[in-house]
């Protein structure tokens, strides 16, 4: 089975994350992807955090009905930060006869290789990315040839037409008493407005990158 990872702090998930996952699923043919809210996050000091309970449900909600889209809790249930590495492990001994994709964006791919036991990650899986920039294909590109030598990388770089929606958007946008709801599927909107949550949220951001098009794709 082929299977799509997809993990992240999910502080909320929103529609970018559902369109990025969805492009992957049909440019890579994946029978299947788990979405894995991370409990800790290892990279970074998230503000305004969900508890992990919330975000695990916002998670649950998104997914919804889709039937190739699972929601995954293996790094909700093990305490401390949340590394990639482990999990793949963990899913290795769960699913032995599984190819493994880890779908991410543009920044963090160009990162892999500084997060915890790099090479594990690319034993396990095939590392995919998509650019969240109109120049970004050659940076990812340089890079993924650099994983190819100095690891035996497997890469995937698919030039994804980019949704420009964050999870900063959504809280500052909750935070001033916008609608979301063209940013995030609607059960998850309703549950945000429900539990009171990023009410305080807002902050001066940067503004999303512009949206870009394009199909093609690029294997190393």
């Amino acid at each position: 089975m082929k299977t799509g990872i997809y993990g992240g702090t999910f502080n909320p998930i929103h529609n970018g994350h559902l369109h990025i996952v969805e492009e992957f699923r049909c440019g890579l043919g994946l029978d299947r992807v788990l979405l894995i809210p991370t409990r800790v996050p290892p990279h970074k000091e998230a503000e305004d955090l969900a508890s992990p309970a919330q975000r695990l449900e916002m998670c649950r909600l998104a997914a919804g009905d889709i039937p190739w889209l699972e929601l995954c809790r293996i790094e909700m249930d093990r305490e401390g930060k949340s590394y990639t590495a482990e999990t793949l492990e963990e899913l290795s001994a769960l699913y032995p006869q599984d190819q493994f994709y880890l779908l991410m964006g543009e920044d963090m791919f160009l990162t892999v290789d500084r997060w915890y036991r790099p090479e594990t990650i690319f034993s396990l899986a095939s590392v995919c990315a998509s650019p969240r920039s109109l120049d970004g294909m050659e940076a990812l590109r340089k890079k993924a040839v650099e994983y190819l030598e100095r690891f035996g990388a497997r890469c995937f770089l698919d030039h994804i037409p980019y949704l420009p929606v964050s999870s900063t958007q959504v809280r500052q946008e909750v935070a001033r008493g916008g609608d979301i709801g063209c940013l995030v599927p609607q059960a998850v909107a309703d549950y945000i407005q429900r539990c009171g949550l990023y009410r305080s949220a807002q902050r001066p951001g940067e503004a999303p990158p512009p949206e870009f098009g394009g199909s093609y794709a690029h294997r190393f």
